[in-house]
């Protein structure tokens, strides 16, 4: 059993992907190829964004995004206390500093009623994450920030193609940035990633920025990376792109099968009311749950912890000592574990990973 079964959906798109890929080393315009402004185009019309701005990965989106903004060293973000590190390295490797803050105790996303507390006069901005495929409570996070003059920067690496009463993930903010790394609810063959906005000014700086600040060629009018998506991770990207509203009905199929069957063994997860969710992952909480995962190994099981350590915790920040004040993000780490989710999971293969678990946890 795999957690994220990539070679199913390999298979089932296998003569589209070649078709595509072909196209590509038939052309040997493996950067800046015309792919690229076609998926572009697509992903913005996928979402409700005016722009899409490929990029290399998910974090390359969040560090264009925060140099888009002219972040400053010291310049406070408010990022949350529990999700992946790139959300909060980013604003460190740019020599900002990350202000963490607790999550909500359901939904797993940063608790706006936290936010306010966190703001002094050297915050700048907001990145809010989209966990496990739900959006977070953008119209509060949104109301919050314009009280207080701030930007909001949804960080959507889990959550493309979900929805909440805000809108559609990727254009609830000025901007946005999501991730298509291979396990992604969309995955390319690679490292791949992509900033949102419906500012056209600001779309146009990304693009700048995205490109060694490059306004013609070998003309570049400020400093900026190479942050360039390939042409082939392009392809790849269109090609999933077509099934992936298909896709993300099987995922919420596959997602409604292990609620009813995992009713009274472990706490589920919780989809607020007017949301939608792509199900990155399918994550429970569970006590003991190290020892469980342990034993869901031992039967052929494949699990993941997103994530066992809060990033306030991380010694990556222990220099900002903000160790403290996190209840919610320091219970979720000791107890949540993430069961095998992808588009191409069976309702066999669903049943024998919840019995394992059951077997687990007597």
């Amino acid at each position: 059993m795999q957690f994220a079964d990539l070679g199913a959906q390999f298979r089932a798109y296998e003569n589209e992907l070649r078709g595509e890929m072909d196209k590509v080393f038939a052309s040997s315009a493996y950067i800046n190829g015309p792919a690229v402004g076609e998926l572009e185009e697509q992903l913005a019309d996928f979402c409700g964004a005016s722009h899409a701005i490929a990029c290399a990965s998910g974090t390359d989106a969040l560090l264009l995004g925060l140099m888009a903004k002219d972040v400053q060293p010291g310049d406070e973000i408010l990022v949350p206390a529990f999700t992946f590190i790139a959300t909060a390295s980013m604003v460190s490797f740019y020599r900002a500093v990350p202000i963490f803050v607790d999550v909500d105790p359901v939904t797993f996303n940063m608790n706006p009623d936290c936010l306010e507390a966190k703001i002094t006069s050297r915050t700048k901005g907001i990145i809010p994450v989209s966990l496990y495929g739900q959006c977070p409570d953008m119209t509060r996070i949104n109301a919050v920030a314009k009280k207080h003059g701030l930007w909001v920067m949804e960080d959507a690496a889990q959550s493309f193609g979900s929805t909440s009463p805000a809108g559609k993930s990727c254009a609830m903010s000025e901007m946005a940035t999501t991730s298509f790394f291979p396990a992604k609810p969309l995955g390319g063959f690679g490292d791949g990633g992509a900033i949102f906005t419906s500012d056209d000014v600001l779309a146009q700086r990304l693009r700048v920025l995205r490109n060694h600040g490059q306004i013609k060629r070998y003309h570049h009018a400020e400093i900026g990376i190479n942050g360039r998506m390939d042409t082939l991770q392009a392809a790849v990207l269109k090609v999933k792109l077509a099934h992936f509203a298909e896709e993300i009905d099987l995922r919420n199929q596959a997602a409604a099968r292990y609620d009813a069957l995992l009713e009274g063994v472990a706490e589920r997860p919780v989809l607020a009311e007017g949301y939608s969710s792509t199900w990155a992952q399918y994550t429970v909480r569970v006590s003991r749950r190290d020892e469980v995962r342990e034993q869901l190994a031992k039967a052929g099981i494949p699990s993941a912890v997103h994530y066992p350590v809060p990033l306030a915790r991380q010694e990556a920040f222990a220099s900002l000592n903000q160790d403290g004040g996190y209840p919610v993000s320091d219970d979720l780490s000791s107890r949540v574990l993430s069961l095998p989710m992808h588009a191409f999971i069976t309702a066999e293969e669903q049943e024998t990973v919840v019995q394992a678990l059951k077997d687990a946890l007597a």
